[in-house]
């Protein structure tokens, strides 16, 4: 059973906590894969991985570029995408992937001022709960806490 997380961004945009949920995981010895709606989006975010502080960077490529399977954080548009055998699939702006038994976590982050993102992330919880994953949801507070819900 795969540990199925809902990330409700509240206080803050994607670019802005999606670095550290990543560092968190890559802290953990796991492997991710990052999946977007759009070119232009993974693109963005590419671009974030390697900017979002001063001091350091998230080791990352996308799957534009060779070597998908030396990245630690792989950022894809494809649903199938597992070229760096991940061990947690993100899936923003209301990408959704099949097969999460595969994962050891899979996260969805949806932007509270995005109707569409949260009619897509209360299907994929109806989804995730009937397909039998264990599933918690977090929802930030004013301080960008993420603080757990359900």
């Amino acid at each position: 059973m795969t540990e199925v997380l809902f990330y409700h961004l509240t206080e803050s945009r994607l670019e802005e906590a999606l670095p550290d949920l990543l560092q968190r995981s890559l802290a953990r010895g796991w492997r991710v894969v990052v999946q977007c709606r759009s070119v232009e989006r993974r693109d963005a975010l590419d671009h974030v991985l390697w900017t979002f502080r001063d001091d350091s960077f998230l080791p990352h490529g996308t799957d534009a570029e060779d070597a998908a399977e030396r990245q630690p954080i792989l950022l894809t548009t494809r649903a199938d995408q597992n070229g760096n055998a991940p061990d947690v699939r993100f899936m923003v702006d209301g990408a959704t992937a099949q097969d999460l038994g595969r994962y050891t976590r899979a996260v969805y982050m949806f932007d509270a001022s995005d109707e569409e993102q949260m009619l897509h992330a209360r299907s994929r919880w109806t989804s995730e709960k009937a397909a039998g994953h264990a599933l918690t949801y977090w929802q930030q507070a004013d301080d960008r806490r993420w603080i757990k819900k359900a």
